[in-house]
C-alpha cells in the first residue's frame, strides 16, 4: 500500500480546540534504516506494527504496511527497539474533505509540533487551515525515525 501525505510544522496552539479527537502514542523502531523502517506503536487503547520504505523522490509518497497487534505484545516490542522512544498527543482535526494529524511531541522532542494530511495523490488540493506554518514534507529530520536519533532538542544546541 502506498502512502502519500504532506508535512508541516504547526505555528500555533489554536489546532486544539479544532480538535476531534486526542490519542497518546508511545512509539519505537526495531529498524530505521533509510530503506526499510519498522515501527511498534501504541496509539490510545490499539497497538501496531509497521514497516514503511524509502520515501519518493518528491517525499511526499512511500510503501506502507501496517498490522494491529495486541498491547501486550507492542509493549514486549518497544523493549527491544532502537534508542529513543517517541512520546507524542496525536490531535485529529477534520478540514474539508482530509483529517489532519497534529502530533505534539514529549520528552527530548518537547516542542515540536507537525501536522501531516494524507492525500490520495501528490497532486490533491486541500483546504489550509490557519496554524497550518512552513512545509517539511521530505526533510528526513522531521521523520519520527530521525527524532528518535537526533531529538529536535538538540537541534538548538
Amino acid at each position: 500500500m502506498m502512502e502519500i501525505e504532506r508535512k508541516f510544522l504547526v505555528t500555533s496552539d489554536d489546532f486544539k480546540f479544532e480538535a476531534e479527537e486526542k490519542l497518546r502514542i508511545k512509539q519505537g523502531y526495531l529498524n530505521s534504516h533509510p530503506d526499510r523502517a519498522v515501527r511498534v506503536r501504541t496509539k490510545g487503547a490499539k497497538a501496531f506494527i509497521t514497516v514503511k520504505g524509502r520515501s519518493s523522490e518528491s517525499g511526499l509518497s512511500r510503501f506502507e504496511w501496517e498490522k494491529e497487534i495486541s498491547t501486550e505484545d507492542a509493549e514486549e516490542l518497544l523493549k527491544l527497539c532502537e534508542p529513543g522512544i517517541i512520546d507524542k498527543a496525536r490531535y485529529l482535526i477534520k478540514l474539508g474533505q482530509h483529517t489532519f494529524e497534529v502530533d505534539e511531541f514529549y520528552g527530548s522532542n518537547k516542542g515540536l509540533i507537525v501536522a501531516e494530511v494524507e492525500l490520495s495523490s501528490e497532486t490533491e488540493e486541500f483546504e489550509k487551515p490557519e496554524w497550518l506554518g512552513k512545509e517539511v514534507t521530505g526533510d528526513n529530520k522531521y521523520y519520527n525515525a530521525q527524532l528518535c536519533k537526533e531529538p529536535y532538542q538538540n537541534w538548538k544546541k
